[in-house]
């Protein structure tokens, strides 16, 4: 695309690893235009974590760049919050009044935290923002109790951090074993097992409501018991947060719908992140929750926003921290195959999902991050493998 056709200006809207990165890569393709990056909290930061060396207090700010980073790159930071978007002006209208004008809008909302259908479910925390981290962090410690709903990636690792932190911990969810999914039934059974091993109970049971009696909560389960708790965090995923999108009159099916190159219905709003669903030959494909998906569909929305071509697919791939151990996966571990495992639980554990082609489908391990690597070359690859 000629630089006579390049939008002049760009208006991002949130400044998650999604949003951050578009601008980030906008820049380092050339773009000379002015960049906003528009967030109710100001000064971007990442998001992993805030379950995490965040959630403990060994992380002061949790930044995606150091401060002169913004400066250096003529990108102005604006702390406000969206409350409508009008694409055939270009417009963003902020809460409290104000509004902002761009040639180009770039969407990057992400998700909202998944609410219970409980009559208590305003006494439920989430963790979706810093915000939330530091209300959680003042409610751990010694001689606390927290009881979190849902074993996944994020409860488990609050679980780690909040036992790091002395507090009792009760861990629920419906399935024995979190995970299986995403990175195989070995090596999920390995890291749910470490939640004992730490002193944190587990439970598998079906949460039915939360109450408050006499100052102190409880979870009501579906067999009739009841846990005490002074904290009940409900881990249970987010929805995309597709409300500026759906307002106004883009197309949205359980996402911002967008193609490869982050584009949606109007030609001059892109979107990026957790909150985008991309269409692919006529059908529509899963969303995408894990932050290195984030990354590179704000780097493909950065692309398409100056007419070039995305980067290429990568294989997906995510990681997890809890009690000192670091998995990774990459690929997909639920494909159809055979399993193929290396070591024993612990530190170098690989499991490999080979496929009946003999190609790789899959891999994930534990504290064993070259390996890992490699595994998603031979994936990128495509050939088969002894």
């Amino acid at each position: 695309m000629p630089s006579a056709s390049l939008p002049r200006s760009v208006v991002v809207i949130g400044a998650g690893p999604a949003g951050f990165s578009a601008a980030a890569e906008l820049r380092r393709r050339g773009y000379q235009g002015a960049i906003q990056l528009l967030d109710p909290a100001g000064m971007p930061y990442d998001r992993p974590p805030l379950s995490k060396d965040y959630l403990t207090g060994e992380l002061a700010f949790p930044a995606l760049a150091e401060p002169g980073w913004y400066g250096s790159n003529a990108v102005e930071v604006i702390a406000g919050t969206a409350v409508k978007v009008d694409p055939d002006n270009g417009s963003v209208t902020l809460a409290g009044g104000g509004e902002l004008r761009a040639d180009v809008l770039l969407l990057a909302t992400g998700g909202v935290a998944r609410t219970l259908p409980f009559t208590g479910s305003d006494l439920l925390h989430t963790l979706r923002s810093r915000s939330d981290a530091d209300l959680l962090r003042s409610r751990l410690g010694p001689d606390k109790q927290l009881v979190i709903i849902g074993a996944g990636l994020i409860g488990a690792e609050v679980a780690s951090s909040a036992a790091s932190l002395g507090t009792a911990v009760v861990l629920i969810d419906p399935v024995p074993v979190p995970l299986v999914p995403a990175v195989g039934p070995e090596l999920a059974a390995y890291l749910h097992s470490l939640h004992e091993t730490a002193g944190v109970r587990t439970l598998t049971g079906l949460p039915i409501d939360v109450v408050r009696a006499n100052g102190a909560l409880s979870v009501l389960m579906e067999d009739g018991s009841a846990l005490p708790a002074d904290t009940v965090l409900a881990a249970v995923g987010m929805v995309p947060d597709t409300t500026l999108a759906a307002a106004a009159g883009l197309g949205v099916d359980d996402g911002v719908l967008v193609d490869a190159a982050g584009r949606t219905s109007h030609p001059r709003v892109f979107a990026a992140g957790d909150a985008v669903r991309r269409s692919s030959n006529g059908g529509l494909q899963r969303r995408t929750e894990h932050w290195d998906a984030a990354v590179r569909s704000g780097q493909a929305a950065a692309a398409g926003l100056l007419g070039e071509e995305p980067p290429e697919d990568a294989v997906p791939w995510f990681w997890t921290d809890r009690y000192g151990m670091h998995a990774e996966a990459v690929g997909i571990m639920s494909a159809s195959g055979t399993t193929v495992e290396r070591g024993s639980p612990g530190p170098g554990y690989m499991v490999f999902r080979q496929k009946p082609d003999g190609t790789l489908a899959g891999a994930a391990g534990i504290n064993a991050g070259n390996s890992l690597r490699a595994a998603r070359r031979l994936i990128t690859l495509g050939k088969p493998v002894d």
